[in-house]
Parts: C-alpha cells; structure tokens; sequence
C-alpha cells in the first residue's frame, strides 16, 4: 500500500481506526459503554486479526449521540433507539432533497451525530 493511499483513508469516516480504548478516550465514555452500545446494535465494530474492536468516526459520532441522551437520563435501549431514528430520518430527508432537487445542506436537518 502506498503512503498515499495509506493518508487517504484518515479522510474516510467509515475507516475502523481507533482502539477500543482510544475511543472510550474521545468520547470521555468506558469500554463498557462501547460494549453496550455494540450490545444494543447501535454500532459494530470491526474486529481486528486479533480480535480486538476498531471503531470508525462514523461509529464514534453515532456513540457520542448515544452518551449525549444517556447523560441527559434516557435510558440507553431507548437512546439507541432515538439514534437509529434519527439517523433514518436524516437519511430520508437526503433522498427528499437529492429527489426534489432541494439541498441536502444544513436546512434538510443537519447532521445527525453533531
């Protein structure tokens, strides 16, 4: 693999590159959350050869919007749940507005993870 190449998937958002740990760092969460949260089917981390877990951005996004509602006192089943809808909603609004020829930009909703 060239370094090029290498570089270019810092760019992907759905590239699995943190630990386990790493990601429990920057979501100032425990493994034990992003056990939970695998648990619940909200996120699946790839496993590495060894078996470890390696989490996307993407991933961290979606888990950051988990722990946001579980800090506010949703329950983390529920907080998974509103996650996946939001997440399907803003889905929905991007097929609208790329089918209407409307913008997908902020106005369509946003991010879902912000």
């Amino acid at each position: 693999m060239t370094a090029e190449k290498s570089l270019g998937r810092l760019d992907d958002d759905d590239y699995p590159a943190y630990t386990m740990g790493r990601a429990a760092e920057i979501l100032g969460a425990t493994p034990a959350f992003l056990r939970a949260v695998g648990e619940a089917r909200l996120i699946t981390p790839l496993r590495s050869g060894g078996g470890h877990r390696r989490y996307s951005r993407y991933q961290l996004k979606i888990a950051a919007r988990a722990r946001e509602l579980v800090d506010q006192g949703t329950p983390l089943e529920a907080a998974c749940r509103i996650v996946i809808l939001e997440d399907q909603l803003e889905e929905a609004r991007r097929i609208n507005a790329r089918l209407t020829g409307g913008s997908d930009g902020p106005s369509a909703g946003g991010p879902v993870a912000g």
